[in-house]
This record gives structure tokens, sequence and C-alpha cells, in this order.
């Protein structure tokens, strides 16, 4: 039904629409003769909750200009699937929208590099073990204090790239593997109605509209579908920064923007219980670093959401990015310094230990 309504409106546009032969029933493409705006840098917020799987921004056409649909965190439909996201590509003639999917494995979307974890080609962002997701924190944005079923792997990645096309003039020269064509064909399921509803939304919000946010949306990215509004609403960040591959700045200025914390190697003092109090030195270190990183980043949206009902100036809202790049790199050395010192701590009394129990009892 919403390709439907998106074709009728082409069509009294006098606009090309491509209609294309699903697996199921016909369904209408819509095909565009301008080019999609580039993609903005936008931070991703903290994951609501186990489950969830993070669905990236994109551009999206009304039948009279682009709109931006705030990447947001949506429940998967079903154990086991991923989702696929959506990409403009270039039919030869017009550009041509495919919709995102779900299925049980990510399926070509253009090579356009979405960041966190959809970086051009196959998913990062985390994998489905034993009927739970488990996300990978190199590259989303999670709690662990919270969701626990987590793991670490760093990516590396082609330089940052936002062309939000394939193919054409200045497009994403990328195509689709063996198994990436095979997947578009398995069964597979559409945007959920969470999703359908959150890009509605997007569409009937005018500060969305290409034409007038000029390529730099107001609301980039949600907490959840349709929650446009609030502190954690991801606002467009400036262009100019180089980012590393989970979408982070290079030069931190907020807490989300860090990278996770390196967990030092599991104590092995050959006694179990110095393993086991390390262990719970260590575990406590970092939950009540995690909890002030969460603080200072709450403390910060705030700012932001203040600053923003305030229509703050250029100037102003750069002195407070000034201040908060300060604020998350005086945290970070902090950490760093705590953590070293829980290592020396632990260090001599781990030498002390091992000698003990390796030197020779004497005669009496």
């Amino acid at each position: 039904m919403r390709y439907l309504r998106y074709a009728l409106c082409f069509l009294l546009l006098g606009m090309p629409v491509l209609f294309i032969a699903g697996t199921a029933s016909a369904q209408v493409a819509i095909s565009v003769t301008i080019a999609p705006p580039e993609l903005p840098v936008y931070e991703q917020p903290i994951c609501p909750g186990d489950g969830y799987i993070w669905t990236p921004g994109y551009w999206a056409w009304d039948g009279d200009d682009y709109y931006w649909v705030p990447g947001t965190w949506v429940l998967a439909p079903q154990v086991g699937y991923f989702w696929t996201p959506p990409y403009w590509g270039w039919g030869g003639a017009a550009f041509i929208f495919h919709a995102g999917y779900w299925g049980p494995v990510v399926g070509f979307y253009g090579g356009i590099n979405y960041g966190f974890g959809y970086f051009g080609d196959g998913f990062s962002g985390g994998r489905w073990e034993r009927g739970h997701f488990y996300y990978n924190t190199a590259v989303w944005h999670v709690n662990r204090t919270e969701i626990h079923n987590v793991y670490e792997e760093r990516v590396n990645v082609r330089e940052n790239v936002r062309v939000s096309y394939n193919g054409g003039r200045g497009g994403i020269e990328a195509r689709p593997t063996r198994e990436q064509e095979a997947a578009e064909h398995e069964r597979h399921l559409p945007p959920d109605q969470n999703q359908v509803r959150h890009e509605e939304a997007a569409r009937s919000n005018r500060d969305l509209r290409n034409s007038v946010n000029h390529g730099r949306p107001p609301v980039t990215a949600t907490p959840r579908p349709g929650e446009f509004s609030g502190h954690e609403a991801a606002p467009a960040r400036e262009t100019t920064r180089t980012e590393t591959p989970s979408g982070h700045t290079n030069n931190p200025v907020h807490p989300k923007d860090l990278p996770a914390y390196q967990r030092p190697a599991a104590p092995n003092t050959g006694n179990t219980k110095i393993d086991q109090k390390y262990q719970k030195q260590q575990e406590d270190l970092s939950k009540k670093q995690d909890q002030q990183r969460q603080k200072l980043q709450q403390q910060q949206d705030r700012e932001h959401q203040q600053y923003t009902k305030q229509n703050a100036n250029e100037a102003r809202n750069q002195q407070l990015e000034q201040k908060h790049t300060q604020q998350t790199q005086q945290m970070q050395q902090r950490h760093v310094q705590q953590q070293q010192q829980l290592q020396q701590k632990q260090q001599p009394a781990h030498q002390t230990s091992g000698h003990q129990e390796s030197a020779p009892k004497g005669k009496h």
C-alpha cells in the first residue's frame, strides 16, 4: 500500500515509476532523476534494550523532495533475522529506490557506507547465538551494565565516504556478490509496522525535507521509531570530521564517541581466591566507569537540548562543543589512570604471591 501511494503521487506529477515483479505480488519501484543528498554525519543513540537492531538512516522521496528518515533501533521481527538497509541505485535513466528488508543474512545495500556496522559490504554490528543477539560494542553504542551479551571486534574499513547512492556519476561502484544476490531472493520480511510509521512520521516532518535543512536534518537518529524529540534524539554534526569504523569521531567530543574500554586479561596468579578478588576489582571499576560515561553523556545531551530550545547561534554551539570535548577527554584520561593504578596495585601482589608460593619452606 505504501508503494502504491508513492506510485500514484509520481504518476500525477509526471515522474517515472517502474513496476517490478516481486516474489509474492507486483510492487512499485520508486525512481527519481535527481541524485539523493550526501549522508549526514551523526552519532548513534544508545541501544534501548536487548534484542534491538540498529537500522541506519537514509534519504527517502515523497514525490517532490528528498526527506531524511532518521536511523533508529528496532526489535528484530524474529530470532536470527538481520536488517538489510535500503539504498538508491542508478538505473540508467533515473535513481531507483531499493527497499530494505529483514532476513537470515544481510544482503546487498549498494556498497553504501552507512556506518555503525554497515560499512558497504556485509555487517559487523553483531551476531545471533543460541537465540540471543550479541552486540559488537566496537561499532554499536550499548550499555554493557544492562546488556551482557556483548563482545568487541575491531573492524578496518575504507575512509569515511558519505555518498548515498550506487552507480551513476559520483556514485559508489559496487556490485552484489553471488551470496548477496541469493539473499535478495531468499525468504525475507519487509519493514515492520513501527518502521513504516517511523518513515511516515519523517515524511510529514517539514524540517526533515532536504529543501529545508539543505542536507543537515535537525534529527538524524532516534532511540526508538518515531521519537523525534527528547535529549536522546541525535542532531546532525559538523561534516568536516573524519570517522572511525564505528562512526565515532577520532577526536572524541562526547562519551558516546569514545571506543569501548579494553578489558584487561583475566587474572591468573595461580591462587583462585586472589584471582576472583582481582577479577571483581576489575569488574567493579569497569561498571563504575561505564556509569560515569552515561552520566556525563546524559548531562551533555541535556545541554544540547537546552541550546536547541534557545536557538543558540553557531558561536555558542561551538563553545559548548569545546566544553564537552574537554570534559570527555578529562574523563577519559582519569579512567585510563584509574585502570593503570589498579593494574599496578595488583601486579606487586601477584608477583609476591607467586614468589611465596614457589619459595621452599625453611627447616625448623
